[in-house]
């Protein structure tokens, strides 16, 4: 089963606006029961903005409503979510007037919850250039500051499928998987680090308080 596009920020408004146990959540979001409690809690994820699965097509209302009533139940995920119904495009993305003003805020959107993806996927996705990513990336763009971050699904600047395949690909990509291994390696040599320090400082004290001959 496809779990969600933002697991934990659907699990969070699965939390807040339905009655599904966390062992259901969890399942759904594919994520362990026990981070599904520290998001109820306030310990994960904080700052997270709620995703409601329904307005973005991933889980239908009935589907939830017969899982509330049956806690043994298994959420399952929207049958049509991976029909894309736009023919698959070989060229560059044509975005209609009306919604090319929605594109900046769709590029920091892309930005924020999905820095996987490559400029040029994020090109492709909403249709647009690598400049003018890069201007949103670094707030040089001339509308900075009225850019709001908002789903380009929900903007219908792309598909769910297609967004979907999209982040799918890059996480298997070299540049994420080495950049994710450099991020471990890091947050491992900064624990190293955080817990030799006090060793070291009870060791000095240690030593200070031994009486002197």
């Amino acid at each position: 089963m496809t779990g969600p596009l933002m697991p934990k920020a659907t699990a969070l408004w699965l939390i807040d606006h339905t009655t599904l146990t966390f062992e259901q959540i969890a399942r759904f979001c594919q994520l362990h029961v026990l981070e599904v409690q520290g998001i109820a809690d306030g310990d994960v994820a904080a700052g997270v903005a709620a995703r409601n699965p329904v307005v973005s097509g991933e889980v239908e209302q009935a589907e939830i409503d017969r899982c509330q009533q049956d806690p043994s139940a298994h959420l399952t995920t929207n049958p049509n979510l991976n029909v894309d119904d736009e023919a698959r495009r070989t060229g560059p993305r044509y975005t209609p007037v009306a919604r090319r003003q929605d594109r900046p805020d769709a590029v920091a959107w892309l930005l924020r919850h999905h820095p996987e993806l490559s400029d040029f996927q994020i090109g492709r996705l909403v249709g647009t250039t690598k400049g003018t990513i890069d201007k949103i990336r670094n707030r040089e763009h001339w509308n900075s500051p009225n850019i709001t971050p908002r789903d380009p699904v929900l903007l219908d600047l792309c598909g769910r499928a297609e967004l979907v395949e999209a982040v799918e690909k890059a996480r298997k990509s070299k540049r994420w998987l080495e950049r994710e291994r450099a991020r471990e390696e890091e947050e491992q040599q900064k624990a190293a680090e955080d817990t030799a320090e006090p060793m070291l400082l009870r060791s000095l004290v240690e030593r200070q308080a031994e009486p002197s001959e």
